[in-house]
């Protein structure tokens, strides 16, 4: 029987440390601990599913809290099965002792543990779209302030016109003239033409 551990953060900049400190006090071997740095909106998630093709019957996986598996109510459901029943694994939950499947495996056991799953993984996706939500509120007044989301334009210097002159008359160099309107030749050329000085 193999003993694995499965971390998840939601970005690249997220730390694990937390998680992976829970795994070590486990003793579970780093080499058998699989993490992800994505989303947890579905399970296309590459160490998830190398972790899947890792699992055997009779092996253990601890993650550190439910929503560490995912956000989906339903897609958290239907995992947790193939992994107990498909799978054969035993699922330990750090966080929440009563979602252990080693204990219990009577009937009231298993209800108990199905219950706990199923409010847990309710939560963990109505945070999610809590989360969207506010996102969602927060762009619509950030907007309605006035804030512009997207790249910043290249505002092009109030001298620009002057500058193109002097660079059509070989007065200034590229490399000196990009410089000075902070552009880069491609934005420096749609000014350009934007300010009708192509023929300068």
């Amino acid at each position: 029987m193999g003993t694995y551990g499965y971390v998840r953060v939601s970005s690249k900049e997220q730390n694990e440390d937390r998680q992976t400190h829970s795994m070590s006090e486990l003793h579970i071997p780093p080499a058998n601990v699989f993490i992800d740095k994505q989303s947890g909106k579905d399970f296309e998630r590459p160490a998830y599913k190398n972790l899947i093709n890792t699992l055997k019957n009779g092996d253990l996986l601890y993650i550190k809290s439910i929503d560490r598996l995912g956000r989906n109510y339903e897609d958290i459901q239907n995992q947790w099965r193939i992994l107990i029943k498909e799978k054969g694994v035993d699922i330990a939950v750090i966080d929440m002792p009563l979602l252990d499947t080693r204990l219990n495996k009577n009937l009231m056991g298993t209800f108990i543990a199905d219950l706990v799953l199923q409010i847990l993984s309710f939560v963990a996706q109505n945070e999610r779209d809590n989360i969207h939500q506010r996102q969602t509120e927060g762009i619509a007044a950030a907007k309605a302030r006035g804030i512009r989301f997207g790249r910043l334009i290249k505002v092009a210097p109030d001298n620009f016109g002057e500058l193109v002159k002097q660079w059509s008359k070989k007065q200034l160099g590229k490399a000196e003239i990009l410089k000075m309107c902070n552009m880069s030749q491609t934005t420096f050329y749609r000014r350009r033409a934007e300010h009708g000085l192509i023929h300068e």
